[in-house]
């Protein structure tokens, strides 16, 4: 049985903080805020299950597909993707202080179980370069669809990787180089990431973090979001049935400890609501401010990014413009326009 399913009665949703001293962290990565490819938080890449999932794996959503591939060794799982994170956060922070970044990410073994609330023992370690395998060995497919034309692109998330242990009986795991594939990395130059709460990694269930993933692509900084629970099953890529998954999501409801989110039931709708803890901006100048946008706009920006929910990308749109622009409408529409041929159809 997937870990999904597992029975945690009495026990706190949520993994202990294992190491509450920040400054056991290396080269300021206790300050470096958590990353996350916004790609990868809308597609389910990664498997939910703990055990070897040796299943190739094929979503479809309004024409556009995904389709999953793994190695001998098993698909990267939801908890691999810690790797990532951490390579994101680092590169991000770098990024942030104006300093070059490449493909290539050095990683300290013990800085990043730190950084993502794991042990320090030494099957911690040895968890870890199985991790590092099963993320090099998952290929991922998928069609990206501009106008009439469609491309195919088969791309895996880490290029290569390099481990340095010692030598001797124990032979531990010193450190690591990574190199991120160029899609990962070019979706990180783009600035095309999310802040995820430190508590993600405390989240005992894939499915949860799984969930949050999602609320936090959709929802972000809105008071409001509601989705369809077929879709959210399909969006999540869990492989249990619809009925099971309701249960899942209503476990979630009941115990109410999902980051930034709070998660309710409208009918067959799961909708989350915003705790009020998400990061705000920093406050705009009156020369930032954008007016409101004419009705007819929300049309035009609807045919502009068919699929897309228009609110959610003009809350996008408006936390990324610099400056309002001279003409905001037809701005909004250029930008709906470019989402569309860039990332397809959601």
């Amino acid at each position: 049985m997937v870990c999904e399913t597992t029975n945690l009665a009495n026990v706190s949703p949520l993994l202990p903080e294992r190491h509450s001293q920040h400054d056991l962290f290396i080269c300021d990565v206790a300050d470096a805020v958590l990353k996350d490819v916004m790609q990868e938080m809308e597609h389910p890449f990664f498997s939910l299950s703990k055990k070897p999932d040796v299943a190739m794996r094929r979503y479809e959503n309004n024409g556009q597909w995904l389709q999953v591939t793994p190695s001998v060794k098993g698909l990267a799982t939801i908890y691999d993707k810690d790797i990532l994170i951490y390579c994101i956060s680092q590169l991000m922070a770098k990024l942030r202080k104006g300093e070059p970044v490449s493909k290539r990410v050095s990683i300290n073994s013990r800085e990043l179980l730190v950084f993502t609330n794991r042990g320090t023992s030494g099957k911690d370690y040895e968890a870890l370069q199985e991790a590092i395998e099963r993320i090099r060995g998952t290929t991922i497919t998928t069609n990206i669809r501009t106008g009439s034309e469609e491309q195919t692109d088969t791309f895996g998330l880490i290029d290569s990787s390099s481990i340095r242990r010692h030598n001797g009986l124990d032979g531990r795991l010193l450190s690591c180089e990574i190199t991120l594939s160029d899609w990962v990395f070019n979706a990180i130059r783009a600035d095309e990431v999310l802040t995820l709460h430190r508590d993600y990694f405390r989240l005992r269930k894939p499915i949860e973090r799984r969930i949050y993933e999602i609320a936090r692509k959709h929802c972000g900084r809105q008071m409001r979001w509601e989705i369809g629970l077929p879709l959210l099953h399909n969006k999540c890529g869990s492989r249990s049935r619809l009925k099971e998954f309701k249960r899942l999501v209503s476990d979630l409801v009941k115990g109410d400890h999902l980051p930034d989110y709070h998660v309710g039931f409208d009918g067959d709708k799961v909708v989350f609501r915003n705790r009020g803890t998400m990061m705000e901006p920093e406050p705009a100048s009156d020369l930032t401010v954008i007016p409101a946008l004419k009705p007819s706009t929300y049309q035009a920006a609807r045919e502009a990014a068919q699929g897309w929910d228009i609110y959610v990308l003009e809350a996008e749109w408006r936390e990324w413009a610099t400056e309002a622009p001279r003409d905001p409408d037809a701005a909004f529409i250029g930008f709906c326009r470019k989402v569309f041929e860039k990332r397809g159809r959601p």
